[in-house]
């Protein structure tokens, strides 16, 4: 697999505090330049950006039907290494953060099988992390 180049995603949150502190003490993101309304994280070697938008009280999240389970959409992520996300599941579970979806392995026997969870941030962004034990089958057909 070819090394890539970070991507840049800014996210909007209602509340800089309080994302601030999730991304920063949860998923132990470290903290890069920020001022007042805007906060940049490492998030796992890409660069995520929260910015301050007031909320209108409406949620953007839809779901789709996968694998039995209903996806969050939006959502965004990491792919991480087998280890790194049974120890973050851990971590998330020790935090008694509340999964849309239970860490559980997805297509299990199948092509593309793959171990993920979906959670919110505190500002209702959902986030998906998941990993392969065979890192060759994250696009296989």
């Amino acid at each position: 697999m070819a090394t890539i180049q970070p991507f840049h995603l800014a996210i909007p949150v209602d509340d800089v505090p309080k994302a601030r502190a999730f991304y920063r003490d949860i998923l132990e993101c470290k903290e890069g330049r920020s001022d007042e309304k805007w906060v940049d994280f490492d998030f796992f070697g890409h660069q995520l950006v929260i910015h301050y938008k007031p909320s209108d009280g409406r949620s953007n999240v839809h779901e789709n039907k996968v694998d039995g389970h209903d996806v969050p959409v939006p959502h965004f992520g990491v792919v991480l290494k087998w280890e790194d996300w049974q120890t973050l599941a851990q971590k998330l579970k020790a935090y008694e953060v509340e999964f849309a979806i239970e860490p559980y392995v997805r297509f299990e026997g199948q092509v593309g099988e793959q171990a993920t969870m979906f959670f919110y941030d505190p500002c209702g962004n959902a986030l998906e992390f998941k990993a392969f034990k065979d890192i060759n089958q994250l696009f296989a057909k």
